[in-house]
């Protein structure tokens, strides 16, 4: 293992005091420029980077922001993506944190809170947390909560409208017996796509029919179990909207090994456009949600957080987009 190099290293290789490596280091007044450069060429050959947790007891700010994920995962790391693009260029850096241990359990924003906040972090970005209320001594912004909009900044797509356009798209191809294949119970926004399935079967004057929904959970594994009894029912759908594309792409793979043809047999839909909607064979339609751009308004809020501004609890929605592709058509004939 390669030895970290530390301020006294620098200062015997720049041949000066660990006084004057600090000083250069930070940007202080009281040394000749060309020594200061010397310490500055001195810390490029050596790798040196001063801790963060020393920076953060001597100025009370690290330059780290931090953005907390339950798990790593499509939607997570195109957030990600959004935050790292949103700081392109600032002065601050960006720091992934997942609780591996305690990603299914509630609270688990709260641990991580109190490990990193004042010490590592200067402000925070929740994704998808549990609970809202969270307290910390740092400012903290919500990507899509459990819980919806409550006393923190929170940063949303609109999942009712997105699924209400899914459901237009299908009726309007002409599918009557349209089933879905809804996330995690526990989520708010996950209950708003279910709202907008039934209400696109509200609009279009078809009954809900329960049998025709199941719990994929945003899990592949789960969507692909849970739908094959659908599939194999003597009145099977014609169509299956999903309230993730992970869900969707398994949904499509299920009916192909079972023989039906997407989407001339069964028609898909998905939501939140992750890369991989658009690479597969038969590109799948889906709703997209900017989930980039829900990183980068989180950013844009923290900052203000970060520099005294008030947001009162402000709360960003951002619209949704149905993206049609190749996995939807009208229903089969039937005899």
């Amino acid at each position: 293992m390669v030895r970290r190099a530390t301020i006294h290293d620098v200062a015997a290789e720049a041949g000066v005091s660990v006084a004057t490596v600090s000083k250069a280091v930070n940007g202080r007044y009281g040394i000749a420029t060309a020594t200061a450069q010397r310490v500055l060429d001195a810390v490029e050959k050596l790798g040196y980077e001063s801790s963060l947790v020393a920076s953060s007891m001597r100025s009370r700010r690290t330059g780290v922001i931090g953005v907390l994920v339950a798990d790593f995962e499509p939607f997570s790391a195109e957030i990600l993506k959004g935050v790292g693009t949103a700081l392109h260029g600032s002065e601050l850096d960006l720091l992934a944190y997942s609780a591996s241990r305690q990603r299914d359990s509630e609270g688990w924003e709260r641990r991580s809170l109190s490990r990193l906040s004042g010490t590592l972090i200067d402000g925070a970005i929740m994704v998808t947390p549990t609970v809202v209320g969270a307290t910390s001594d740092i400012p903290i912004v919500a990507v899509d909560p459990h819980t919806g909009r409550a006393d923190l900044p929170t940063v949303e797509s609109d999942s009712f409208g997105g699924a209400l356009q899914a459901m237009r798209h299908l009726v309007e191809l002409g599918h009557r017996r349209i089933a879905f294949v809804a996330g995690r119970p526990d989520l708010r926004s996950s209950m708003l796509r279910e709202a907008g399935y039934r209400e696109g079967l509200r609009e279009a004057g078809i009954p809900f029919t329960p049998e025709l929904v199941r719990i994929g959970r945003y899990e592949p594994e789960e969507a692909r179990q849970r739908t094959a009894s659908l599939l194999e029912n003597t009145d099977p759908p014609t169509a299956i909207f999903a309230a993730n594309d992970i869900s969707a792409i398994a949904v499509v793979g299920l009916a192909t090994s079972m023989g039906l043809s997407v989407p001339r047999d069964l028609s898909v839909v998905g939501f939140d456009d992750i890369p991989e909607a658009s690479r597969l064979a038969t590109p799948l339609t889906t709703v997209r949600q900017s989930m980039q751009r829900l990183g980068g308004e989180a950013v844009n809020l923290l900052l203000a957080l970060m520099n005294g501004e008030t947001t009162d609890a402000a709360h960003v929605r951002l619209a949704t987009t149905l993206i049609p592709r190749a996995t939807t058509a009208p229903p089969p004939a039937r005899s």
